[in-house]
C-alpha cells in the first residue's frame, strides 16, 4: 500500500531519509521545509517552505501520513519540541491523516533496563526525557481522539550524512587515527542505522490499517559495544583497531560547564546513555512487518563513513 506523506522536517538527517524512501517505494511525498532550504530537499518531493504551523496544517489535507521529523536545534531544543509536537498533531487531526512519529530512549531514564520494549516503564531522569514523554502523552491523547498514531522507537541515529555521535564526535578525527569515545568501550550502546529505520517507516506506513489506533514499535537495529564499533571503523578504513587511537571523551568538562551555556546542560544530560548498557527489542515490529530492514553492521558503518567523506 501506498499514498500520499507529509514529511514535517524533511531536510533533517531523519526526514530527508524517510522522506527518499517513501518516494522510491511509490508514495507521493510532500517535504516541508523552513524557508531559503528548499535545495536542501529531496528531489522528486513537492517542496513546502514555511515556518508557520498554519501553513502546514494546510499543507496536511488530503494526506494518509504526517511523518512528524522536526527536530530543534540543541540550544533551542527544550524550548520548541513541544510547539513542533502540537503543529504535528493539529496537521494529522485536521487531516485525518495517520501521525508517525520517531520516538527515542531518552523516556526511560538512568535506570533503564538492559533490553528496552514496547512495555518497558518510562522513568525520565533528565528534563529531555520529561519532554519526550509529554510529547508522546499528547500524542496519545489525540490517538483517543481519534488521531491513528505509530511511534517507531530508535537508538542514535548514523548513516546518510552528517550530525550525528557517530561523525560529530566518534569519527571526527578519524582520519588522523583517532576516535573519541563517550563511554567505556564495553558498555552495549543501541544505534540505529537510518535507510534502515527509514525503510522500517515505509513498511509500517504501509500496514497502517491494520494497527490499532495508537501502537509503538522498537526498531532494532545495531546494538553494540564501543569496542565493536572501533573495531569496524578500522575495518572500514583498512587499519587495524590497535592503530587507532581512542580518546574518552570529557564528560567531566560538560558536566562543569552545563549550568552556564544550553549546548553542554543538552549533551551533559545523555551521558548515562553511554554508561548504562542497552539495546532494543524489535519483536513487535518484527511481528508486524516481518523480517526487519537490516544491513550487515560492518556494512553499514563503511557507509556511514563513506557519506561523511571519511573513506572512499
Amino acid at each position: 500500500m501506498s499514498g500520499r506523506i507529509l514529511v514535517l522536517g524533511a531536510t533533517g538527517r531523519l526526514g530527508y531519509a524517510a522522506a527518499a524512501a517513501f518516494r522510491e517505494a511509490g508514495w507521493t511525498v510532500t517535504s516541508l521545509v523552513r524557508p531559503g532550504a528548499a535545495h536542501r530537499a529531496p528531489r522528486g518531493t513537492r517542496i513546502v517552505e514555511t515556518s508557520d504551523r498554519p501553513d502546514a496544517v494546510a499543507a496536511a489535507r488530503g494526506m494518509d501520513v504526517v511523518l512528524h521529523a522536526l527536530n530543534p536545534p540543541l540550544k533551542s531544543w527544550r524550548r520548541m519540541a513541544l510547539p513542533h509536537a502540537y503543529a504535528a498533531i493539529e496537521a494529522a487531526e485536521a487531516s485525518g491523516a495517520t501521525l508517525m512519529f520517531p520516538g527515542n530512549l531518552y523516556n526511560y531514564g538512568k535506570r533503564m533496563p538492559a533490553v528496552v520494549d514496547e512495555t518497558t516503564p518510562m522513568r525520565p531522569t533528565a528534563r529531555k526525557g520529561e519532554i519526550r514523554v509529554t510529547i508522546e502523552e499528547r500524542i496519545r491523547e489525540a490517538s483517543d481522539r481519534g488521531m491513528r498514531t505509530i511511534i517507531l522507537r530508535a537508538g542514535d541515529f548514523y548513516g546518510s550524512g552528517r550530525g550525528s555521535w557517530f561523525d560529530l564526535v566518534i569519527a571526527k578525527q578519524i582520519g588522523r587515527s583517532e576516535a573519541t569515545y563517550p563511554g567505556p568501550l564495553n558498555v552495549v550502546h543501541e544505534w540505529a542505522y537510518l535507510p534502515d529505520l527509514a525503510a522500517a517507516a515505509v513498511r509500517l506506513a504501509a500496514v497502517r490499517d491494520r494497527l490499532g489506533m495508537f501502537e509503538t514499535f522498537g526498531f532494532a537495529s545495531h546494538a553494540v559495544t564501543g569496542r565493536e564499533l572501533i573495531e569496524a571503523i578500522a575495518k572500514a578504513t583498512g587499519r587495524q583497531p590497535r592503530d587507532i587511537r581512542v580518546r574518552r571523551m570529557s564528560w567531566w568538562l560538560i558536566h562543569l560547564l552545563s549550568p552556564f551555556a544550553a549546548l553542554p546542560d543538552e549533551l551533559s544530560e545523555t551521558a548515562y546513555l553511554w554508561q548504562v548498557p542497552h539495546r532494543i527489542d524489535g519483536n513487535k515490529l518484527r511481528a508486524a512487518i516481518g523480517e526487519l530492514p537490516h544491513t550487515p553492521f560492518d556494512t553499514a558503518v563503511a557507509r556511514a563513513l563513506r557519506a561523511i567523506g571519511a573513506i572512499a
